[in-house]
């Protein structure tokens, strides 16, 4: 006796499932372009910023700054180069950078998993480099937090606490690319 018609379903349920699952993603990912595409154009709310883990740390970047957020898939490595140089990928035809920003703080290295993604800069900072970060949160909107002072780095110059007391950094991806400690990937 066979069970074709037991395996049919559940692997239609995985299957839907999936679907399912690809689909809220494209619709995430559709308005996530909209809105970014509005502030850079100036149309959208200025409080409105990209939430992305970094190792453990919750950043905010500014729509303005940021750009293409890919899957991580084909890093070539590059010889010779700091740990935190995670080495080269191809976006849509253009060669980017990619670094472990966690790493090159220090930290633990950003396991590349389901959730990981990279951040490449976008194209008014004329850097052609990208971040690895452990998962997009989706967008933020700093007017509902609240303003604490300092950030953690040169290039953190801002922290806010959320509602539900989490911290987050702002991070100046145009304060990241002058930084000669970034810049140097080489031994």
């Amino acid at each position: 006796m066979t069970q074709p018609t037991m395996t049919t379903n559940a692997d239609g349920a995985k299957l839907a499932d999936a679907g399912a699952r690809r689909t809220r993603l494209r619709e995430f990912q559709a308005q996530l372009v909209e809105r970014m595409q509005a502030a850079a154009a100036g149309t959208g709310s200025q409080a409105s910023q990209l939430g992305i883990m970094i190792g453990q740390t919750r950043w905010l970047l500014s729509l303005q700054e940021a750009g293409e957020i890919v899957s991580v898939s084909g890093i070539t490595p590059v010889p010779l180069t700091q740990d935190w140089y995670l080495g080269l990928t191809n976006i849509r035809g253009n060669l980017i950078s990619v670094v472990d920003l966690a790493r090159f703080k220090g930290m633990a290295r950003t396991p590349i998993d389901k959730e990981s993604r990279i951040i490449a800069f976008g194209p008014a900072l004329g850097f052609n480099g990208g971040l690895l970060v452990s998962r997009v949160m989706g967008l933020r909107n700093v007017a509902d937090m609240e303003t604490q002072p300092g950030g953690e780095a040169g290039w953190s110059i801002q922290r806010y606490v959320d509602r539900d007391a989490q911290v987050w950094n702002e991070l100046k991806l145009s304060l990241l690319v002058q930084d000669p400690q970034f810049l140097h990937v080489g031994l």
